[in-house]
């Protein structure tokens, strides 16, 4: 999907890969933002306790750094909705520093919709999309997982530009 033109990273997106990925940058965003909660398990996961045997210390680091966290994980979704064409399909281009924030951007996608989706370290997604599928083909479930496997085909992709 993702080429080296230059020194630029270049993938052409669908009407429907803008429409996703729209969607997943803005959830993100939106998690973030208004729906920023400690208690949610996907702020957890993107938002991880530093000490884990140590909560005071963890309050207090997070106290210091999680503004900046927070600012820099909106803005990498950003850099996401507003390199993508209009409602139309077309073409990305990025330099090496929008590339990289649509990394880390994709990969706290990902995070998040793992926590959500249940994915773990062992999971095989083959077999959890085969088995959703079996159960109903045109559920929720059968979507978000593809989504999942999309972004990180994506992921995959555009690091194995960069590293070109």
């Amino acid at each position: 999907m993702f080429r080296r033109r230059g020194g630029q990273y270049v993938a052409t997106f669908a009407v429907d890969e803008v429409r996703v990925l729209r969607k997943v940058a803005s959830e993100v965003v939106g998690l973030l933002t208004d729906g920023f909660d400690h208690t949610d398990p996907v702020v957890g996961r993107l938002f991880p306790e530093v000490y884990a045997d140590d909560a005071a210390s963890s309050a207090e680091f997070r106290r210091y750094t999680e503004g900046d966290l927070k600012t820099a994980k909106i803005d990498q979704a950003g850099a996401i909705l507003a390199a993508l064409p209009d409602e139309h399909g077309g073409e990305v281009r990025l330099d090496a520093e929008a590339a990289e924030a649509w990394l880390r951007a994709l990969n706290d996608a990902r995070l998040a919709m793992g926590v959500r989706l249940g994915v773990q370290e062992g999971t095989d997604l083959g077999d959890e999309l085969d088995e959703a599928v079996a159960v109903d083909p045109t559920s929720t479930r059968v979507f978000q997982l593809s989504v999942y496997a999309y972004l990180g085909y994506l992921q995959e992709s555009l690091l194995n530009a960069l590293l070109d």
